[in-house]
């Protein structure tokens, strides 16, 4: 793990050893106050020298600056190195994550992923600040301190041995049980995260329906289970603490006591049991600042854990052929012999996928330039079988051509500049409307990008607006209608003009005239690109050059409407359905 997360530091490990080096001159300096102490009390006090005692004071206040000095500068550069630290590992996590495939990204939620780039990241950031310092400047401290203590009086020495032996066993007792503690505390931020994020996306639906109190629940339940968890691990590092002080104190009191007693006895110096209490203090602190440390180390491993889980996820969609400059140019889409059934890990697909074929025996050809839809009841498989065309998900068998060549053999970038996609959901980007659009081509000029939206008879409402294409679209766009997004969804592929376009039921919230006149523009703007539209109604597909009918993952017909109506009960039952639907 160790190995793992030191890439992050290499570039910059000259800070870090720059940190230890401070701090080991920091401990030297805080070693000697007390040893001079001893020095004023033994030899200037009891002579009464005044200009001894000046010398010594001035030496003492000497290298208390200098302590002060060197901890601030070591200060600021672990924590500059920490940040740059942080920062790498968020960076690379997030190209990871953008690296996955689908079937990579429905195994964390994204309320996890949040969390993990996150507060799973600034915990190991925090604890790698303190450890620069704290991990060194413990043990220095302790050892020198004790070595220091063993030359000054060797019985008492011992007293402080029982002492760090005690306090070492307690470590060793309690910080195994933590780590699985703290690894539940992650989990329940990812919750608490989850239902956080989902209301707030929806925050107009749960008005709608009335449904706070219920969101209220839902939360609080997620914090609670939240405190809950993290009471526990607190509770369970809590009892260090206590202890920790109970050693020292009882310590404190035992050099004392014995001390006192060598004192009165002439075999120690007043002088020299000030500092030796002064260097259990010192031995003592140094054991606390492990046990805080290691309590952190030991949350901070549950958070690397996690943070790890994320970089060593390997996508699964990987470009067999990385050098491949092959590029699509005609558009001939190609199914031969295709099955398809989800990751049985994609746990958050549900049971209804697991293990189960979602298609089956796919055999297809769809000729450049041909509007081609595709229909069928929901769960059909519509989406999945679409999903495999710019290899979002890789067919479990069979293979899917473009031009003649498996999409395997592109590389991803030049599969995907290739089609201009519009998904389900329709996913806007906070900015002006203006770059959500231009997301299809940043190079596109401002005649071309209102030229789509018109196409996608988005023009007239943008240019409603008093901003215009400038207008600056909330997170999500919440600032425009469900028909408003698909339209700007729809300009967006476009604007790539590719030789593949896949629409993906994206007109169903736009009424039928709008509908037609954005059908029109694919019949007579984008003739020579092979198009694709998802859809649930007839109407929207009736005038396609032909017609897919799947049912249960399973191609039932293909042909255009008047075919259709002829041999395919399923999608006469469909038309006749919406037929009555819409005289009734």
């Amino acid at each position: 793990m160790i190995k793992k997360l030191y890439i992050y530091l290499k570039a910059h490990k000259h800070i870090a050893i720059l940190c230890a080096v401070l701090t080991s001159l920091e401990v030297l300096c805080e070693l000697f106050l007390p040893y001079l102490m001893s020095l004023i009390v033994d030899n200037g006090i009891a002579n009464e020298n005044l200009g001894y005692i000046v010398r010594i004071g001035v030496s003492m206040i000497f290298l208390a600056t200098t302590a002060i000095i060197l901890g601030v500068f070591n200060a600021k550069n672990s924590a500059k190195v920490s940040q740059i630290f942080a920062a790498n590992v968020r960076e690379d996590m997030f190209s990871k994550i953008q690296g996955y495939s689908f079937s990579n990204i429905d195994k964390f939620s994204s309320s996890s992923l949040i969390t993990r780039l996150t507060n799973d990241v600034n915990v190991i950031q925090m604890t790698f600040m303190l450890s620069l310092r704290l991990l060194i400047r413990a043990p220095l401290m302790l050892i020198f301190a004790y070595i220091v203590a063993l030359n000054i009086n060797a019985r008492l020495s011992l007293i402080i041995l029982a002492s760090v032996v005690a306090l070492a066993g307690t470590i060793a007792i309690i910080l195994p049980r933590a780590g699985k503690l703290f690894q539940a505390v992650q989990n329940k931020i990812d919750n608490l995260n989850g239902a956080v994020q989902e209301n707030l996306i929806a925050i107009r639906v749960v008005k709608a329906f009335v449904r706070k109190d219920f969101e209220k629940k839902k939360f609080n339940k997620a914090n609670d289970e939240l405190m809950g968890a993290a009471v526990k691990a607190g509770s369970l590092v809590a009892v260090v603490m206590p202890f920790m002080v109970l050693v020292l104190n009882v310590s404190v009191v035992a050099i004392m006591w014995f001390g006192g007693n060598f004192v009165s006895t002439g075999t120690m110096q007043t002088g020299e049991l000030i500092s030796f209490v002064n260097y259990i203090m010192q031995i003592l602190m140094a054991v606390m600042l492990f046990t805080m440390i290691f309590v952190m180390i030991t949350r901070a491993k549950a958070c690397a854990v996690r943070v790890l889980e994320v970089v060593d996820t390997t996508s699964d969609i990987i470009d067999e052929t990385p050098s491949s400059t092959t590029r699509i140019k005609k558009g001939r889409i190609e199914f031969k012999n295709v099955n398809f059934k989800y990751n049985t890990q994609d746990e958050h697909l549900g049971a209804k996928y697991a293990g189960e074929y979602v298609l089956s025996d796919i055999n297809l050809t769809i000729e450049p330039g041909e509007f081609v839809g595709i229909i069928g009841g929901t769960g059909s498989g519509k989406s999945s079988l679409i999903n495999l065309i710019p290899r979002f998900y890789d067919t479990t068998a069979g293979d899917v051509l473009i031009d003649g060549v498996s999409v395997r053999d592109y590389t991803q970038t030049n599969l995907r500049n290739g089609i201009g996609m519009v998904m389900q959901k329709n996913n806007l980007f906070t900015g002006s409307i203006k770059k959500n659009i231009s997301w299809g081509n940043d190079k596109a000029t401002q005649e071309e990008i209102e030229e789509v939206a018109k196409y996608a008879q988005a023009h007239n409402f943008v240019t409603g607006f008093p901003e215009g294409y400038e207008t600056v679209l909330g997170q999500g766009g919440v600032n425009l209608s469900g028909g408003q997004k698909q339209r700007v969804c729809i300009a967006r592929a476009m604007l790539k003009k590719a030789p593949i376009m896949i629409f993906d039921d994206s007109t169903s919230a736009v009424d039928t005239k709008t509908e037609a006149a954005i059908r029109e523009s694919f019949y007579n703007d984008f003739k020579d690109s092979t198009i694709l539209l998802v859809a649930q109604r007839i109407s929207s597909v009736k005038d396609a050059d032909k017609v897919i009918v799947l049912d249960d993952g399973k191609i039932v017909d293909v042909g255009n409407h008047e075919k259709l109506m002829e041999t395919c009960d399923i999608y006469r039952e469909i038309y006749e359905s919406q037929v009555e639907g819409s005289v009734a």
